[in-house]
């Protein structure tokens, strides 16, 4: 009887390895990708200008697989695996053990036909890249079980890349899956991967070293802290995580911060946030868009319109005209000297 594996989908090397290796075992599969808000692929770079590649690296490994994939915005039910982790943080703000167990859980329900995807057809087993000892928390020899366990997957959870340093899953113990034909991948070394893409037939694969969470960044996490301070409480939205990814973060104040654009993509999305907040521009010089945040006093103003002036091409002027939009579009213009590049604080750059 032919069966049926649901492989979560990152866009990455294993997840692409896992899934071909099924396929090698004549096992149909069906990809899955969630949205949790902080991932890297999908916004920055569709945005950024210096970006050679774009491309949604999820899709485009279900396309070279020949498989449907299903990519589901969890954003909303993400809040609380990010402030309340009960397997607390990583290095970072990043929840890994609580990710990996949440979406494994929703892949589960996926698996029983229990999801919101009423178009997914129920499934035998499910399928992950995950290498033991290749990330410090969640994919630990020890947290492989627990992960199978709290996520409600159990033995039906398969990780193709390092089985066979497991116990036996249900699909091999079945004799769906023939276990010799698995792996047994240790540590963070990726040369084992890459050797088995190429014997595979695989000729391109996203960058095998490179994040797919921004909560795993120092600089990100500390902008989000930074956001949770100024406000006192450990909350956020879709829009104030996906703007913490964006532009330069300085704040000059404890009241205020100043979001500047650090090139043109940036200030096409910035743009999209003009009725939102007190935006600046610099008038008389080519130069960024900036969003500001917080109540402002009387003098914040100068500061800030000196601070944007600096970053834009009139920084070696001895005057910038520059000006302070309001929500409803009225301008506030002002005549500026550009802060010089040390008059501006490291303290007051959010994130580094």
């Amino acid at each position: 009887m032919p069966r049926k594996a649901i492989a979560l989908i990152s866009g990455g090397l294993d997840s692409m390895l896992a899934a071909r290796l099924m396929q090698e075992q004549g096992i149909t599969v069906e990809g899955v990708n969630f949205y949790t808000g902080f991932c890297v692929e999908g916004h920055t770079h569709a945005i950024r200008q210096r970006d050679g590649i774009r491309r949604n690296n999820a899709l485009w490994v279900a396309e070279q697989l020949d498989i449907p994939l299903h990519i589901i915005d969890v954003s909303e039910e993400y809040h609380d695996v990010v402030l309340n982790p009960r397997h607390g943080y990583g290095s970072e703000l990043n929840p890994c053990l609580d990710c990996k167990i949440f979406m494994v859980r929703k892949t589960n329900l996926l698996l029983k036909g229990a999801s919101e995807l009423a178009d997914a057809q129920e499934a035998d087993f499910i399928v992950t890249g995950e290498v033991i000892g290749q990330r410090m928390k969640s994919q630990l020899k020890r947290t492989m079980p627990l992960i199978a366990r709290e996520s409600g997957a159990d033995d039906r959870l398969l990780r193709p890349l390092c089985a066979k340093l497991l116990e036996p899953t249900l699909p091999e113990r079945e004799g769906w899956v023939d276990r010799e034909r698995l792996f047994a991948f240790n540590g963070r070394s990726r040369q084992p991967q890459i050797e088995l893409a190429k014997s595979l037939g695989l000729k391109d694969w996203a960058q095998p070293a490179g994040g797919c969470c921004f909560l795993t960044d120092a600089s990100y996490s500390r902008k989000l802290r930074d956001l949770w301070q100024s406000r006192g409480r450990r909350e956020y939205s879709l829009d104030d995580i996906l703007l913490l990814k964006v532009g330069r973060h300085l704040r000059p104040q404890p009241h205020y911060k100043v979001i500047i654009s650090r090139e043109e993509g940036e200030n096409f999305f910035l743009e999209g946030y003009r009725k939102r907040f007190l935006h600046v521009r610099v008038l008389s010089h080519a130069g960024p868009l900036a969003l500001v945040e917080g109540d402002l006093h009387s003098e914040d103003r100068y500061v800030i319109a000196s601070l944007v002036a600096r970053y834009s091409q009139g920084r070696d002027a001895a005057w910038v005209r520059v000006g302070l939009f309001d929500l409803q579009g009225q301008v506030e213009e002002m005549l500026v000297k550009p802060l010089a590049a040390e008059a501006i604080p490291e303290s007051w750059h959010v994130g580094g």
